[in-house]
């Protein structure tokens, strides 16, 4: 098979909400480091041809020894950035330039499926940007700064979106590029595509890729992991 699959996992923050004193991204989960179980999952498959890990500036140099506990020849490091858009932009200068899709990852979401990684590539190799999605199902309510319900929000057609994200390679840069010009940012990358008018396909997520944000995240994410086997 043709690797022409980059990766970027962003791992450059602090995770502070999680508490503690070690990284979030580097603490242990379901039976591995958080930030390894997104390495192994996407050096599973042939068309990725590089993973790069996106770190704090403080750690790139001196990595947890068990990051190299992967396939050393397909793994780079690249340096986090101020914000979230900018570590992205940073793991992007180092995909190698034979690779046509590019995949963004947070290293948040550990237990990424199999097939959330296979539907979001398919979509980027049609031409498409790609996140996978959950359809929202709880009732959402609008409020003010004093907690007072302002609104029900309709959720009909509203998804919790996820990550990973795929994209023409193309395409992804073009949409950094004009957030650059803009000054725009934003939460995740798709949001960049669809500011300017670019097709972003929603495949279907799954709970088990939930984000790890608080100390109670670990605790329902090894549950999670059990239930998977």
């Amino acid at each position: 098979m043709k690797a022409d699959v980059g990766v970027v996992i962003v791992a450059g923050g602090k995770g502070a909400r999680a508490g503690g004193s070690e990284l979030k991204q580097f603490r242990w989960v379901a039976g591995k480091p958080m930030l390894l179980h997104s390495v192994h999952a996407f050096q599973e498959r042939a068309d990725v041809g590089m993973v790069v890990v996106v770190l704090p500036h403080a750690h790139v140099g001196d990595p947890p020894v068990w990051l190299f506990q992967s396939d050393t020849e397909r793994l780079l490091l690249s340096v986090g950035g101020r914000e979230r858009i900018d570590s992205v932009r940073n793991g992007m200068e180092d995909v190698p330039d034979d690779l046509d899709v590019i995949v963004i990852h947070d290293a948040a979401r550990p237990l990424v499926t199999a097939k959330m990684i296979d539907d979001v590539i398919t979509e980027a190799r049609k031409g498409n940007a790609a996140a996978p999605g959950i359809p929202v199902v709880d009732t959402l309510k609008r409020v003010d700064d004093d907690r007072h319900i302002v609104e029900t929000v309709e959720r009909t057609g509203l998804v919790r979106i996820q990550t990973p994200q795929a994209f023409p390679r193309d395409m992804l840069v073009e949409a950094h590029h004009k957030a650059i010009a803009d000054s725009v940012t934003a939460t995740d990358d798709a949001a960049l595509c669809e500011r300017i008018g670019m097709k972003v396909v929603v495949v279907p997520g799954n709970e088990l890729a939930m984000k790890i944000t608080s100390e109670e995240d670990f605790a329902r994410a090894e549950a999670l992991s059990i239930l998977r086997g």
